[in-house]
């Protein structure tokens, strides 16, 4: 409204056509309500008018439906519709979805009021602010026409007999006409932000858009570490164990050729197979290690623990199994914090704690090092960070100089699969670990073919 070309572009005739539309709409709201309701209270009794009443409660869909629409006219930005999908099929279906929707009762307010209040102002607004300029403006007509050029009455209140004072009232009336156009598009403007407040309102739409982007940003965590399985397990069916295969042919080969340079190459070759699957190996655990899919968190660590340079005890209360993606995110950030411990900290000894409680899951990674510790300076842990943002998890380190430095890690979930009575065992709270924590058939199995 403030543009220089704002009297000559559409949105004066937009802002008419909203509150004719407005006023329009709200008449025929009132009478339908009225009638509705009238005949749904009396019918009532014999049960006939219950359908009528529940029509008029529902009344507020259709309307608040097209008054979105409407709002096309004032606001460019659409306006999201906030019911959602029901969940079964049919009318019921329907019927008791939108019952139970705290928007339809807000539509239904904005109905009442429309119907009971603001038409009426649209109404008024356009005949002070538009009919009443347009009546003066067209003065001279109605005098040549209606006043058989000798007279005719402006506004209905004073009469003009010359024609110097019915082409002044014209003139007038167009001046006017040309400032009113401001005022209807300020009216205009104020009835549609009051419309997309009670039904459709930037704030609503911002809400559901975060809930979305939340979802959506899980259901990326569940894809990745979906893909990350898919990829451990091909390579660890496939890859890791045709250089397994490999490695046994090249030294059953070696104990056949007798010695000399073929013998040398042989055992080069060897060598280098066997080099080459323990970079394999260490790559798939770094993937996804197989004992966290297979036995859980408390397992992976208990295994990260024990390949720790640095003596580690744990300390784990865990009721089961949890997420994938929550046990994923949880090792990944304990590894990265027993690998920080090793290389930075100079600790001699460190301590992984955790238990799960009131629907969250704690961790607490501790070592007695020099401290110092920072996210921001590369330490490793931001990416972490950030992953465990994205499960509503929270992460905080604190690492003075001189120590100790302890990280905290907790994540909102739910165990997924409780652990068996036969396999519970009462958590060590101080153990080191320096024997296999994993069973041994599953060390057997990694051993031979990773």
């Amino acid at each position: 409204m403030s543009r220089p070309g704002f009297l000559l572009s559409s949105w004066p005739w937009r802002s008419v056509a909203y509150l004719v539309s407005g006023a329009v709409t709200g008449a025929a709201t009132l009478l339908l309500i009225v009638i509705t309701a009238a005949a749904g209270g009396i019918l009532a009794l014999v049960l006939v008018g219950l359908p009528l009443l529940a029509a008029t409660a529902l009344s507020g869909i259709p309307l608040a439906w097209a008054e979105r629409r409407r709002l096309r006219l004032i606001d460019l930005d659409p306006a999201s519709d906030p019911h959602r999908t029901p969940a079964a099929h049919g009318l019921w279906g329907w019927l008791t979805t939108r019952l139970r929707e705290r928007a339809t009762w807000r539509e239904l307010g904005f109905t009442l009021l429309f119907a009971g209040l603001l038409w009426p102002v649209d109404a008024l607004v356009i005949a002070v602010a538009l009919l009443s300029p347009l009546s003066m403006a067209v003065t001279p007509l109605l005098m040549a026409t209606v006043g058989d050029g000798r007279e005719a009455k402006v506004l209905k209140q004073w009469t003009v007999t010359t024609w110097p004072a019915a082409f002044g009232a014209a003139v007038l009336g167009l001046v006017l006409m040309g400032l009113c156009a401001y005022v209807l598009g300020v009216a205009a403007g104020a009835r549609a932000g009051l419309t997309r407040l009670l039904i459709a309102s930037r704030e609503g739409d911002l809400g559901a858009r975060v809930i979305e982007l939340a979802r959506s940003r899980v259901r990326l965590v569940d894809a990745f570490e979906a893909e990350r399985r898919r990829i451990e397990r091909d390579l660890h069916d496939g890859a890791q164990q045709r250089l397994v295969a490999l490695t046994m042919t090249l030294g059953l080969a070696r104990l056949d050729v007798p010695p000399g340079s073929l013998a040398d190459q042989l055992a080069k070759a060897h060598d280098e197979a066997g080099r080459a699957l323990a970079e394999l190996r260490e790559l798939i655990h770094g993937i996804h290690p197989k004992v966290l899919a297979d036995y859980g968190l408390e397992a992976a660590i208990a295994d990260a623990a024990d390949r720790s340079p640095v003596p580690v005890d744990v300390g784990l209360e865990l009721p089961g199994r949890l997420p994938r993606a929550v046990e994923s995110a949880a090792y990944f950030v304990v590894c990265e914090a027993l690998a920080n411990t090793a290389r930075h900290s100079g600790a001699n000894r460190a301590e992984v704690t955790g238990r799960h409680r009131d629907g969250r899951l704690f961790l607490v990674v501790r070592d007695d090092g020099r401290g110092g510790a920072d996210t921001a300076t590369g330490s490793g842990l931001t990416g972490l960070a950030d992953r465990v943002s994205v499960l509503d998890g929270r992460l905080s380190l604190s690492s003075p100089p001189g120590g100790p430095t302890v990280l905290r890690v907790e994540f909102p979930c739910v165990p997924s699969e409780p652990r068996e009575p036969s396999k519970s065992r009462e958590p060590s709270k101080s153990r080191v670990l320096r024997e296999p924590r994993v069973p041994s058939e599953h060390r057997e199995q990694t051993g031979r073919s990773g």
